[in-house]
């Protein structure tokens, strides 16, 4: 799974979601991408299951983009215990994904097995998702 090698700090807050994706709008390196609709946190397994099936249903033709990265670290406290005591451990891994943000993207397959790929990696997304085309999606 995808996890930073070093951070800065070990612990984060919580911060914002508000605002768009004004980087990582547009598709970069592919002909097909998966686009967030909405503001979530998409954990390091939801990606790597996404990236599972698109390889998958493209029989591993093709090449995957992954513009989405876990950096935020996410903190819990054990069960039952009392308040104080500071912060809990870090439990796993995040990406602040905003509307408009470029998950995925695909090149190098046909384009009915490109949509259908990016369908099956939306339904592992914890956020509202569309495909884009390019030349069809794009400005």
């Amino acid at each position: 799974m995808l996890t930073p090698a070093r951070v800065k700090y070990r612990k984060q807050q919580k911060g914002r979601m508000t605002g768009k994706a004004y980087r990582g709008s547009d598709l970069a390196f592919g002909d097909f991408g998966l686009q967030a609709t909405e503001c979530g946190w998409v954990t390091a397994r939801q990606i790597e299951a996404g990236r599972i099936a698109i390889s998958r249903h493209a029989k591993r033709g093709g090449k995957v983009f992954i513009r989405i990265f876990p950096d935020k670290p996410i903190t819990r406290k054990p069960l039952e215990t009392r308040m104080g005591k500071g912060k809990g451990n870090v439990e796993f891994w995040v990406s602040v994904v905003k509307p408009g943000r470029v998950m995925y993207e695909i090149q190098g397959v046909s384009g009915d097995i490109a949509v259908r790929a990016l369908e099956l990696a939306a339904a592992k997304m914890p956020v509202k998702t569309r495909v884009l085309v390019r030349g069809k999606d794009e400005l």
